[in-house]
C-alpha cells in the first residue's frame, strides 16, 4: 500500500524535474477564467500545442462570453477546424457562453456542481477550471493522470472518474493542485503511453510499473 510519504516524495521530485509547463499551467497565470474554460473544452483529445494556438485565434475574435455567445457556429468552425471534433466543440463553446450569460451573469462559476451544468463540461474540465482559474483544491484527471497513477501502483482503476475518486482519498490535499500539471508533463516526456522511458524516470525507484510490458 502506497503511503502519504511516498506520494509526497514522488510529487516533490516531479515538480522539481518537470516544472509546470502544461498549457493550462501557463494559461492559469495569464488568462481569465472564461478563456481557461473555453480552452479546456476545446482541449479534449487534442494536443496542447494545437489547442493553445487555435484558442488564441478564437479569443482574438471572441474575447468574452458575450461575444462568443453571439457567434455563428460556421464562423467558429472556420477558426478551430484543424482541431478534432470541431463540430461538437464549436457548438459547446457557443452554448456554454450563452449559459454563462443566462445563468451566471456572464461569469464562470467556481463550484464543480455549477460548472458541470455547462455544455461540454465534465468533471475533468470542471476540475481544471477550479484549479487553474480559481486556485481551488481539485484533481483533474485526464488520460495521463489516469495512466500514471495506475502505473505507479497508487490506484487500480478502470476509468478517469474512478481514478479521481481514488486519488482524492489517497493524495494529501496540499498536493491536489499540482497532480494534473506534474503528471501530464511527466506523461508527455517520460511516462509515455506506449513504451515509457523508465531509464530516464526520476521516480523510477518508487514506481510499480503496473501494466508496463516494455520500457526503455
Amino acid at each position: 500500500m502506497v503511503t502519504h510519504s511516498e506520494i509526497d516524495k514522488v510529487l516533490r521530485i516531479l515538480v522539481q524535474t518537470q516544472g509546470t509547463s502544461t498549457m493550462l499551467g501557463r494559461m492559469g497565470k495569464k488568462y481569465a477564467p472564461f478563456k481557461v474554460l473555453i480552452s479546456t473544452i476545446m482541449s479534449a483529445r487534442a494536443k496542447d500545442e494545437v489547442t493553445e494556438v487555435l484558442a488564441g485565434r478564437l479569443f482574438e475574435r471572441y474575447p468574452d462570453a458575450k461575444a462568443l455567445a453571439r457567434a455563428k457556429q460556421k464562423d467558429v468552425i472556420r477558426i478551430i477546424r484543424s482541431i478534432g471534433f470541431y463540430n461538437a466543440k464549436s457548438k459547446n463553446v457557443i452554448n456554454a457562453s450563452k449559459m454563462l450569460l443566462e445563468r451566471f451573469n456572464g461569469k464562470v462559476p467556481d463550484t464543480l456542481e455549477q460548472l458541470i451544468e455547462l455544455p461540454g463540461v465534465g468533471r475533468k474540465v470542471a476540475n481544471c477550471v477550479l484549479v487553474y482559474s480559481f486556485g481551488k483544491d481539485a484533481i483533474p484527471v485526464d488520460t495521463h493522470v489516469h495512466r500514471i497513477s495506475n502505473r505507479l501502483g497508487w490506484v487500480r482503476t478502470k476509468t478517469p472518474e474512478k481514478t479521481e475518486e481514488a486519488l482524492t482519498k489517497l493524495v494529501p490535499k496540499k498536493h491536489w493542485q499540482v497532480v494534473n500539471d506534474t503528471l501530464v508533463a511527466h506523461g508527455k516526456t517520460i511516462c509515455t503511453p506506449g513504451t515509457p522511458k523508465c531509464s530516464q524516470c526520476p521516480v523510477f525507484e518508487f514506481c510499480g510499473r503496473k501494466g508496463v510490458k516494455k520500457w526503455k
